[in-house]
């Protein structure tokens, strides 16, 4: 058997060599009756670039906020590129994180925040890159605004760049692609595209099937906090030309879901 398989176009990893970099191992969460997570079990590989789907509520965004420390599981066991969960710093240092529906703290600048981002990283060449990711972003013209006074689309701008600019081994992304229009849709996935040819790892989650079916190297789909399939979408079709969104709808459907 040849020992290079591929993962995704244009990316070579070699057979049984890729270092898990998520381990999640068992994982529940309840918050009051709702029960988010019910023992979750996946494994995030070295040079993946992996997708979690589920409808509204499905335990995505809490699975995530677990993965980056932002909360702890109730059962079971969480590492994000070595670390434990229970290790919120230690996460945020060693990765890059776009929460859900956050937004950059309105009393700073672009450039104040992509500055200061630098300077808790502990990085040395602060103003290439600020100047770089204005200008990946477009919005050179907009380095002296508050954030408060950007607009949607640019505030998520500001949350993409924090999260690439020290160029981290793994980036955990919820919804990166909210508020962009298409254009700088398509500019980010060529930049994650061109992440994972150098064998980086990513984990995404978003409605955007049409995006994420270019993207991703596996996938896995939740619902009612249940991990419900697992595995590559070649894997996963169940009918010759069913894509991400047919294989969405079949395991879904119109069944329950939670409201967290």
């Amino acid at each position: 058997m040849d020992a290079v398989s591929e993962a995704h176009e244009g990316v070579k990893i070699l057979d049984g060599m890729r270092m898990p970099v998520i381990e999640v191992v068992n994982v529940s969460k309840r918050f009051a009756e709702v029960e988010a997570l019910n023992d979750v079990t996946l494994t995030v590989h070295e040079g993946d670039f992996f997708g979690l789907f589920g409808p509204n509520g499905a335990g995505k965004t809490t699975l995530l906020r677990i993965l980056t420390g932002q909360i702890l599981p109730d059962a079971g066991s969480a590492t994000t590129a070595g670390v434990s969960s229970h290790d919120a710093i230690g996460v945020k240092r060693a990765v890059g994180i776009v929460p859900e529906a956050e937004t950059p703290p309105s009393f700073m600048t672009a450039q104040e925040l992509l500055e200061l981002t630098c300077r808790i990283r502990g990085l040395d060449d602060i103003k290439e890159r600020v100047d770089r990711w204005l200008s990946f972003f477009e919005v050179e013209d907009k380095r002296d605004v508050l954030c408060k006074d950007l607009s949607k689309g640019q505030r998520q701008k500001m949350m993409l760049a924090s999260a690439f600019i020290h160029e981290p081994r793994l980036l955990l992304l919820d919804e990166p692609f909210i508020n962009l229009d298409p254009i700088f849709q398509r500019k980010v996935r060529e930049y994650l595209q061109g992440l994972l040819e150098e064998g980086r790892t990513i984990f995404i989650c978003t409605h955007i099937l049409e995006i994420a079916e270019r993207l991703c190297t596996r996938i896995a789909v939740i619902n009612g906090g249940t991990i419900i399939e697992e595995g590559t979408i070649d894997q996963m079709r169940d009918a010759e030309g069913e894509n991400l969104e047919d294989i969405f709808m079949r395991l879904v459907g119109e069944g329950p879901i939670l409201t967290v």
